[in-house]
């Protein structure tokens, strides 16, 4: 094992204390934390002079209702935060799953990097996480009148309503949805003993 990396995960987990898994992915240091310690561990990743993880790159959240696997931990949202050390020229990621399934609310970190408002504002309109304490939380893709967050597993892939512009009224109208439920998987058909060893 890489002694530097050996010796950096043991830093993180002696800084960020109780509450705190790390681990590495393609080269990355990975760090699960809990929704209660989630700005306190963010705030020293930023502050601390041995981090320094002075900036947010991205934020992101995450769907778990369909995946086999057990980092959610029976949870069904979560978010990953990316943050960059630019002096030391190193990346962090840290991930927090979301208490509560049926209101999903979790701290904002718009104090502690100003990125993190649009990036809130994304994970809000799309999957439907609220963050605590942001100081504009609107939808930020999708129209104001929008019903629903699209990226929910959940969400019908033609969406529930659909919008145009009706001439006669001179202005975009809602209507339900039009397109009818079709398979667009390809069907193949192939011949008795296709790929066989002596067809021909």
């Amino acid at each position: 094992m890489d002694s530097a990396r050996d010796q950096f995960t043991l830093t993180i987990a002696e800084l960020l204390g109780e509450g705190v898994t790390v681990s590495w992915h393609v080269d990355m240091a990975c760090v699960d934390v809990q929704p209660q310690r989630l700005t306190d561990v963010l705030r020293t990743l930023r502050d601390h002079p041995e981090l320094a993880f002075n900036q947010l790159t991205d934020l992101a959240g995450i769907d778990y209702s369909t995946w086999p696997l057990p980092r959610a931990t029976g949870r069904r949202f979560g978010v990953v935060y990316h943050l960059l050390s630019i002096g030391r020229n190193q990346r962090i990621r840290v991930h927090v799953t979301v208490p509560d399934d049926d209101l999903p609310a979790i701290d904002s970190m718009c104090e502690l990097w100003p990125s993190a408002n649009w990036y809130e504002r994304e994970a809000f309109d799309l999957f439907g996480i609220l963050f605590e304490g942001h100081p504009d939380l609107r939808r930020l893709l999708t129209d104001y009148g929008f019903v629903g967050h699209p990226f929910r597993k959940d969400f019908p892939v033609s969406g529930h309503v659909e919008m145009r512009y009706d001439p006669e009224q001179r202005r975009v109208v809602y209507q339900p949805v039009s397109i009818e439920p079709r398979e667009v998987v390809p069907r193949i058909i192939r011949e008795q003993g296709y790929g066989a060893e002596n067809h021909g």
